[in-house]
């Protein structure tokens, strides 16, 4: 036979430990310092400026290639 639970203490539980895991996935994605997120920005900003200017244009594409 199995142990007696009581149904009540164990759905308190559980709301606990998902309201646990929300909170943590809540820090990790939340929990950053505005000079953080504005570094974060400035990289992904500079990182595509610099793939734009590396950018090879195709000019048979262009509608130059008319022959």
């Amino acid at each position: 036979m199995g142990d007696v639970v009581n149904l009540k203490r164990f759905k308190k539980r559980t709301e606990r430990q998902q309201s646990e895991q929300q909170a943590e996935t809540n820090r990790a994605r939340f929990g950053r310092t505005k000079s953080e997120r504005v570094l974060d920005e400035q990289r992904a900003t500079r990182a595509s400026d610099l793939l734009d200017q590396h950018r090879i244009l195709d000019q048979h594409r262009d509608g130059e290639d008319a022959s």
